[in-house]
């Protein structure tokens, strides 16, 4: 079937899923511009054929040039991390800014919007059982800046569909992994540091991993099949971290960790750690947010995604596969 060529809008496409969503709207003949900040680093772009609009989400005066002419608003831009000098910055660019884009493709006259939400807005089962679309965490419930930021976000745009007709769709990723994660994500730089054998310890818990380039083809799929104000999970595959980390070794040829720690031992170190980082200014590996939410298995299920929109993930291993074999070629694992 022959898909429409349409004009599409990317914020986020300098980041790691951002450029995935690039890519393969590209692959589908789509007509691609990005939304890019003039001082942000455009090597995820290098090899794409993309009109760039410089603009900033904080700057709602920057937005309805780059929404001119556009069909489709693709926001996938979000300031993700589980640790921030001033957590501000995560409401700022996450909520504000979302709500500064969406009334400026509302004025413009944009006809589809997918808006890239997170599976940290779900609430996770405390058994473990993977959950769907039907538990929604409240902003009170949210642990750390990002999640809560996400929540806020996310039912800000819930709002704007029904009181404006919002023409959006919502998609949750769970944890993407693969090639460029050019920051890397705090998944990334994991991945990075059990590759180098810096990871010999590790905590009881599970996440849901999908290929970066699944989700993006998750989120054409929205585009295309997707019912407004609906929310999808862009899933993949529910692994214990330790058979991650194992999986990494085996990989790189290392020995896998074989030392299960207590989340509680690891407390007064993520303080430490995130007290240093008041001072240096870098992000900390280990932070007390990432051991919180560590008490759960934070498993999922795409089956909605699966039944209404066609969606598929392939095994996670080939994800890992694709991630090891990027950050090895840019040279992040030296």
């Amino acid at each position: 079937m022959t898909v429409p060529s349409r004009k599409i809008l990317v914020t986020g496409a300098t980041g790691f899923v951002g450029s995935a969503v690039a890519r393969a709207a590209l692959q589908e003949g789509h007509s691609i511009r990005v939304l890019a900040r003039a001082g942000s680093s455009r090597s995820n772009l290098s090899d794409l054929d993309v009109e760039v609009a410089i603009g900033d989400l904080r700057d709602p005066s920057s937005l309805s040039g780059a929404l001119a002419g556009i069909h489709t608003l693709f926001h996938v831009a979000a300031d993700y991390r589980l640790w921030a000098r001033d957590p501000a910055d995560m409401v700022r660019t996450n909520v504000m800014g979302t709500k500064a884009l969406m009334l400026a493709a509302a004025d413009a006259g944009v006809e589809r919007i997918v808006y890239t939400s997170s599976v940290a807005t779900l609430k996770p089962n405390p058994l473990g059982a993977p959950v769907d679309e039907t538990s929604p965490l409240t902003a009170a419930d949210g642990i750390g800046a990002y999640k809560r930021s996400k929540i806020a976000a996310e039912r800000l745009v819930e709002r704007m569909v029904m009181e404006l007709n919002l023409p959006a769709v919502i998609v949750n990723p769970s944890t993407p992994i693969g090639p460029h994660d050019i920051k890397p994500t705090p998944t990334g730089r994991m991945i990075v540091e059990a590759a180098r054998g810096r990871m010999p310890a590790y905590v009881d818990t599970g996440l849901n991993f999908v290929h970066v380039d699944d989700v993006a083809r998750g989120h054409l799929a929205a585009m295309h099949l997707g019912r407004v104000g609906e929310r999808y999970i862009l899933g993949g595959e529910d692994v214990l971290l330790g058979a991650f980390l194992t999986e990494i070794a085996r990989l790189r040829g290392r020995r896998p960790p074989t030392v299960e720690l207590p989340r509680k031992l690891l407390f007064p170190l993520a303080l430490m750690a995130e007290t240093a980082a008041r001072f240096s200014g870098k992000e900390p590996f280990i932070t007390l947010d990432g051991l919180r939410l560590a008490k759960y298995r934070m498993f999922f299920s795409s089956q909605k995604a699966e039944r209404e929109l066609g969606y598929r993930a392939r095994p996670y291993v080939e994800a890992l596969q694709d991630a090891l074999s990027w950050f090895d070629k840019s040279r992040m694992l030296e």
